[in-house]
């Protein structure tokens, strides 16, 4: 079973698609290859903007942990 891919190098590996993706869609010949491009530039967007809000839902859950924590001590005190 392999390693979950820190977030970090995820988004590195993303960033470099879409800088592939840019140079896929100046070199496109026609219509057809610039589409396909501009449909998996979204898809890619997609990702990196998942990842992010993935971390902003685990700070979330941290610091709801943490005020949960806070009220069972003050509660057992």
């Amino acid at each position: 079973m392999e390693k979950h891919v820190p977030a970090e190098e995820m988004k590195k590996d993303l960033d470099n698609l879409l800088s592939k993706l840019n140079a896929m869609e100046i070199v496109s010949k026609d219509e057809f290859q610039t589409n396909s491009v501009k449909v998996l530039r979204a898809l890619v967007e997609g990702q990196i903007h998942s990842i992010n809000e993935f971390e902003h839902l685990k700070k979330a859950i941290d610091l709801l942990t943490l005020q949960l924590f806070e009220v069972q001590n003050k509660a057992r005190s």
